[in-house]
């Protein structure tokens, strides 16, 4: 009977050992904010960040405004801050604007993260990015080249926000790396903002095609712009004349890349960067570290750089006519 007692109180303490760090992480909130909801690159992140809450045991919140604006994302952020909540994953659309408020979110003792596009790197514990900025911009630019057949000529870059530091960030480093290794490569014009709207890529792309007959490459950096650009230079009977690559959805670039508008697209699967996001800033909540190398699940393993808080998930997908079908995202 003695035995039985103690077998039963350990098992006992057990289950209430165990229940109460599920419900500590339940009784976390981790708000993701997109730079905006409703376009397929930010509902793939939300699909992957509520799938780490389910799988994980904690509250998350995925919540951002319907148009890439800062003054929204500051308002929203000041709610949740009034609420509560223990992490806020945020990518700004424009990092010097949401500085304020977070590091008021920092004061109210709130774990503060970006991820997607970088913050004020001393108001975040962490940085959760997709690849290596300087290595991704170097690539389009190769693929450019590559889809063009030469490496001298004119071409344009389209991109999503002049706001927006990750795309900055891509373009920075593919003009520095332009310059040096295709010296004869002619940017014809300053990057031309779409506002992350696919309708804008596309009358831009047209005006840009009406503008300088001799265009032979498009950049598009925000996932809608190569999309609004292909359907340009398709609608025209350009698609042999204009290369088209950029950063864009298999599944919103499948017509495009099987028409030829588009030569090449290339990501990361944003359901993953949404897992990730949440599953670091569970970690951090719990204390734990976080590590070069490490594996994540549903992630895989991730690179941490010397600073302890930059996290890059990993290099990205090209995706083209003959591959595109093996993705669904």
């Amino acid at each position: 009977m003695k035995k039985l007692t103690i077998v039963l109180l350990a098992l006992l303490i057990a289950m209430t050992v165990g229940s109460g760090v599920i419900m500590a992480q339940e009784d976390y909130t981790i708000l993701v904010m997109p730079k905006l909801v409703g376009i397929p690159y930010f509902n793939a992140s939300e699909t992957g960040a509520l799938q780490a809450g389910e799988d994980l045991g904690v509250n998350v919140e995925y919540a951002g405004p319907t148009q890439a604006d800062a003054a929204a994302q500051v308002k929203m952020i000041e709610d949740y801050i009034t609420r509560g909540v223990d992490a806020i994953a945020v990518a700004p659309n424009d990092p010097a604007a949401l500085s304020p408020v977070l590091k008021k979110a920092r004061e109210e003792g709130i774990l503060v993260l970006d991820w997607d596009t970088p913050a004020d790197k001393k108001l975040v514990d962490y940085s959760v990015h997709q690849i290596d900025d300087q290595a991704y911009g170097e690539h389009i630019v190769d693929l450019l080249v590559e889809e063009m057949g030469t490496d001298e000529g004119d071409y344009a870059i389209l991109t999503g926000g002049l706001s927006a530091a990750n795309l900055n960030s891509w373009i920075d480093y593919g003009l520095d790396y332009a310059e040096e290794k295709y010296p004869d490569l002619n940017l014809v014009t300053e990057r031309i903002p779409t506002d992350e709207k696919q309708q804008e890529a596309y009358s831009k792309t047209l005006n840009l095609l009406r503008a300088y007959p001799n265009l032979k490459g498009i950049i598009g950096i925000s996932t809608p712009a190569p999309i609004g650009a292909a359907q340009a230079v398709e609608e025209r009977g350009l698609s042999d004349e204009v290369a088209v690559v950029g950063t864009s959805l298999p599944n919103d670039s499948r017509p495009y890349l099987k028409s030829g508008a588009l030569d090449v697209a290339t990501l990361w699967e944003p359901d993953k960067l949404g897992y990730l996001t949440v599953y670091v800033a569970l970690e951090a909540l719990k204390g734990n570290e976080i590590t070069d190398g490490m594996e994540v699940p549903e992630v895989g393993k991730i690179e941490v750089w010397e600073d302890g808080k930059t996290i890059i998930m990993g290099p990205p997908t090209d995706f083209t006519a003959e591959n595109v079908d093996q993705f669904d995202f």
